[in-house]
């Protein structure tokens, strides 16, 4: 079995990759969907994001409000690392659970946006960044509402891209159709089966 992690820049396709990696068989955690539960009301993020930053944070629901919560995290670094000290931690150990108690399959991935920032590269057997041009990157951003001084925000938050190709195993580029992703992906899990010998 290859553990293998998936990471990229903000709107360069981890989703829609992970979901293609997906149909041909692979099984897929998403540390956003991991994230989401944690921010969730009774979350443990949610609880931990109440103590540190404040009932301002939180929604009447008691979930964080992740909207709010990200205005600050990309407005203010010192913010953005207290969130991250709290946060990091325990995405790491629901992927790491996860990966140990999953059934048997050829390839696990872990879909994880902030892989090499956090230094978590060294629990999976390879690690693969997916890369889109910044155009299409920032028309996708827009697409989810925000504004280009946000999105660039958020795009200059992560590592650069060339810091991302240096570091991953493989690089894989998402600037073709679907069909053609498709096929890249096949690719993909052929050159990752090869790590087995």
């Amino acid at each position: 079995m290859i553990c293998f992690a998936l990471t990229g820049g903000i709107a360069c396709g981890k989703s829609f990759f992970g979901g293609v990696l997906s149909g041909l068989g692979v099984r897929v955690a998403d540390a956003d969907d991991v994230v989401r539960s944690l921010h969730a009301p009774g979350g443990k993020a949610a609880q931990a994001v109440l103590r540190e930053f404040g009932p301002d944070y939180l929604g009447p629901d008691g979930a964080t409000d992740r909207g709010r919560l990200g205005k600050l995290a990309f407005s203010d670094v010192s913010a953005r690392r207290r969130l991250e000290a709290l946060v990091h931690p325990l995405v790491r150990q629901h992927l790491l659970d996860w990966k140990a108690s999953a059934p048997r399959a050829d390839f696990l991935c872990a879909q994880i946006p902030l892989l090499f920032e956090s230094g978590w590269e060294g629990d999976w057997d390879a690690t693969v960044t997916i890369e889109s041009p910044l155009p299409l990157r920032l028309e996708r951003l827009a697409a989810r509402g925000l504004s280009r001084e946000d999105a660039l925000a958020r795009i200059a938050a992560q590592l650069p891209e060339e810091t991302r190709r240096a570091k991953a195993d493989f690089t894989v580029e998402n600037d073709a159709d679907a069909a053609t992703m498709r096929r890249r992906a096949v690719h993909l899990l052929q050159q990752l089966g090869t790590l087995r010998t």
